[in-house]
């Protein structure tokens, strides 16, 4: 048996999903978690041979926990499954160590396929996703120009952002000025815009 861990803040669709997968005869759902930090304590205590991780939770996203996942217990492979198909978190979560990338839409039975092949050592990627991932190109974003944006998405001012992020205001204008830039956008606000479609934020 596939031992896995579903991880997944929508309590409806985590149990449709643990429903679903529990009926393939190869696959149990070992443990259920509705935030990233619960995926982790969860993976800790009963070791899954897959974690199945959606990325937009609270406490802690999926790719939050891929990374915690893959220093903390090696041996569970990590598939991601979003709603969000957008190239920077495709590249983040490859990068935190995710085997897999699927988007929500796909059928049951191809979630529990790519499951399987996760757990083989194969990497499983939506095409469509992938595409996109290469003409999108790498996150041109430096970390601190994440942190700077994300701050300032809200509406926040630059002393608001400065104050939380512990610099100075020059440096965060110097932050959201070299993200304005990279992202192509006119201010802060589109850039954080862009920054969130393309997943970087």
């Amino acid at each position: 048996m596939i031992r896995l861990l579903l991880a997944e803040d929508q309590g409806m669709m985590r149990g449709a999903l643990a429903l679903l997968l529990n009926l393939e005869a190869d696959i149990e759902v070992v443990a259920e978690a509705g935030t990233g930090v619960g995926a982790v304590e969860a993976a800790r205590r009963v070791r899954p041979d897959v974690a199945l991780l959606d990325i937009e939770m609270p406490d802690g996203t999926g790719l939050d926990a891929a990374a915690a996942l893959r220093a903390e217990v090696p041996t569970c492979r990590v598939l991601i499954l979003t709603t969000f198909g957008r190239p920077g978190y495709l590249q983040r979560a490859l990068a935190a160590g995710a085997r897999g990338f699927l988007v929500k839409d796909g059928p049951v039975e191809e979630l529990a396929a790519a499951v399987r092949r996760v757990l083989a050592g194969e990497r499983v990627i939506d095409p469509a996703l992938a595409v996109a991932a290469l003409s999108a190109g790498p996150d041109p974003l430096t970390d601190r120009e994440r942190d700077v944006l994300a701050a300032a998405m809200d509406g926040a001012t630059v002393a608001d952002v400065a104050a939380e992020l512990h610099l100075s205001e020059s440096t965060v204008r110097n932050y959201l000025s070299a993200a304005i830039g990279k992202t192509g956008t006119r201010n802060r606000i589109e850039a954080a815009r862009a920054a969130r479609a393309n997943g970087w934020l």
